[in-house]
């Protein structure tokens, strides 16, 4: 059985207090909301932080405010069934109620938060496994040993970034808010993830995500495709999100952004050159499609063949943009 390592627990009631404890433990802190991702890595002692501060409690982290004509705000505690269930995220921003369906199972959406699928360790078929097994292959680069099993020459961890959301919150262009002792700052989705396995954020270890700012809606639609194993439970093994802006019937600006194939998600710049300034037709969407096969490249570092993983990015960037012709 797979225990919990000791730790100290804490429970503030305010940001203030929160940020303070996070800067007096250090490197062995650690921030936690439903734990759906830290409890698991602690067991397999790939994360053993002395101190865990819970930030449930956090009056700020837990509301949703706003609506597609000002924008929304949701705080980064909120559950990922209170986000699929919350009306005006229903009705404004389907596409992040819809990815966030996707996610795990129901029991775990009840417990699983927005901030924390945002902020989800990399995964790599050589690390997800327990202490032992680990072991028994001299570890890997991402924790405890010097040789990226994906790619034995590199050096550089290859674990992958696996959030249905946070392909999504890139296409759309929503800007994260973090907090820290030494105040507050906001960054733009596509400016947060860093292509490296072990080093996948640009964040501070004593910084809070407190909450997640949408644009307004202004006419825009997004869209989300996922690919796993089991039409439940599984992390995506290739997620598409694809986002188009139109006027007068011709596209102003889209964006194609695939996760689950990197440490960060891609955004395939190629794909929305060929839809910009053409209208959102069959042949365009096809040229999309045929951009984000050539430029998706998947490792062995998850589940299903890498080659037929590249082969989906075509298929599924086309179920993308044609949900958005409707």
């Amino acid at each position: 059985m797979m225990r919990l390592p000791k730790f100290e627990y804490h429970t503030p009631q305010t940001i203030a207090e929160a940020v303070k404890i996070m800067a007096a433990a250090g490197p062995a802190g650690q921030f936690v909301a439903g734990g759906t991702d830290l409890y698991p890595n602690m067991k397999r002692r790939q994360q053993m932080p002395k101190t865990v501060i819970s930030v449930m409690r956090l009056a700020e982290l837990n509301q949703i405010t706003g609506d597609g004509a000002s924008g929304l705000r949701i705080g980064a505690s909120v559950t990922l069934t209170d986000i699929c269930e919350h009306p005006i995220v229903n009705r404004d921003y389907p596409v992040i109620a819809k990815a966030a369906r996707t996610i795990s199972t129901p029991i775990l959406r009840n417990m699983g938060t927005i901030g924390g699928n945002l902020l989800l360790d990399t995964r790599c078929n050589y690390y997800d496994q327990n202490y032992e097994w680990r072991r028994a292959i001299n570890f890997c680069l991402k924790k405890d040993g010097d040789v990226c099993w994906v790619a034995p020459g590199s050096s550089k961890c290859w674990a992958v970034q696996s959030s249905d959301l946070v392909p999504v919150m890139v296409a759309i262009g929503a800007k994260f808010r973090l907090a820290s002792t030494l105040g507050d700052r906001i960054i733009d989705a596509a400016g947060f993830y860093n292509d490296d396995g072990i080093d996948y954020l640009h964040k501070r270890p004593d910084e809070l995500l407190v909450d997640i700012q949408l644009p307004p809606t202004n006419g825009w639609r997004a869209s989300y495709q996922k690919l796993r194993r089991r039409g439940a439970f599984d992390f995506p093994v290739l997620g598409v999100a694809a986002f188009v802006s139109l006027d007068q019937g011709l596209v102003r600006n889209a964006k194609v952004v695939l996760g689950g194939i990197a440490p960060a998600p891609v955004e395939i710049k190629e794909a929305a050159c060929v839809l910009i300034g053409g209208p959102l037709i069959d042949e365009q969407i096809a040229a999309a499609a045929e951009a984000a096969y050539v430029k998706a490249r998947p490792l062995d570092n998850t589940d299903f063949v890498y080659q037929w993983r590249k082969q989906m990015a075509r298929q599924y960037t086309l179920r993308a943009l044609r949900e958005l012709q409707t």
